[in-house]
């Protein structure tokens, strides 16, 4: 063949191959321009970081709690004192266990009033003995009663006829450290009798009150505890009683429980007492 020959069958080769690539070309410059105008919307992807990956996220704060409602009290309640211990009492008045022969049912008081002890039968054999204070010359009592009521620092009202003799005492005093009724009262059925606490220790064993049974008010509160609302409670006369010093417990009494009457009533180192 001859080089011409040649050479136009390599032109006629060419020409094709040649028209391919162009249209290719046009075709990727299309999609490119395409892609210029009308890029995807594509967010980038962000790789947490270390600490983000080590440490997870905080957990929500708990809930607060839901406060309950508390319904207001429907009376005072009574005031919180502490009992203070009182200087030692004499051995015999300290409150002990000792043998006591009774045929009285347990939990029944009695008041020995010329030995000033108060018993609290524990068995027909055992009783519980405590020291106390009893009424004056004119003021004491014999008889039975039944605990009507019990409360915890009483407040203090003397009666009329104890102000008639003692004018210079208050009218009321409430309920505290301070007041003559102590720590604790136990009412002695519809009279003005009480066994008590009181703030004169010193008293105990003394007949200085107007016919009420006084205790420290540690033993008091030992007491209060022990004895139920409705406990008999027998006051046994005075050895060979003296008419002109006991009375039989009848009608309304001459008064609570009174101070150790004090020439100057006015002095602030005299407190009632009852």
């Amino acid at each position: 063949m001859s080089k011409r020959a040649k050479h136009g069958k390599t032109e006629t080769l060419v020409l094709p191959v040649a028209g391919k690539v162009a249209v290719v070309v046009i075709a990727v410059a299309a999609l490119g321009y395409g892609l210029l105008l009308h890029p995807a919307s594509v967010q980038p992807v962000r790789k947490p970081s270390p600490r983000q990956v080590l440490l997870p996220p905080p957990p929500p704060p708990p809930p607060a709690p839901a406060r309950a409602s508390v319904p207001a009290p429907a009376f005072a309640a009574a005031p919180q004192v502490e009992i203070q211990k009182t200087a030692d009492v004499p051995g015999r008045l300290v409150r002990q266990v000792v043998d006591y022969v009774s045929h009285e049912a347990p939990g029944t008081v009695v008041i020995d009033t010329g030995n000033t002890f108060l018993y609290l039968v524990l068995n027909p054999r055992q009783a519980m003995r405590y020291g106390i204070g009893v009424g004056r010359e004119g003021f004491t009592w014999s008889g039975e009663q039944a605990v009507a009521r019990k409360t915890e620092w009483p407040d203090w009202r003397p009666p009329a006829d104890m102000l008639s003799r003692q004018p210079y005492l208050p009218r009321f005093m409430a309920g505290g450290p301070g007041n003559p009724l102590g720590a604790r009262a136990m009412y002695l059925g519809e009279t003005e009798y009480r066994i008590h606490g009181t703030n004169k220790p010193d008293t105990i064993g003394k007949r200085v009150s107007s016919g009420c049974i006084r205790l420290t008010n540690e033993d008091v509160a030992d007491l209060y505890e022990r004895v139920k609302i409705g406990a008999k409670v027998i006051v046994l006369p005075v050895t060979l009683p003296n008419p002109a010093t006991h009375r039989p417990l009848q009608g309304p009494p001459a008064g609570a429980d009174a101070a150790l009457h004090l020439p100057d009533p006015a002095s602030p180192s005299n407190r009632p007492s009852t």
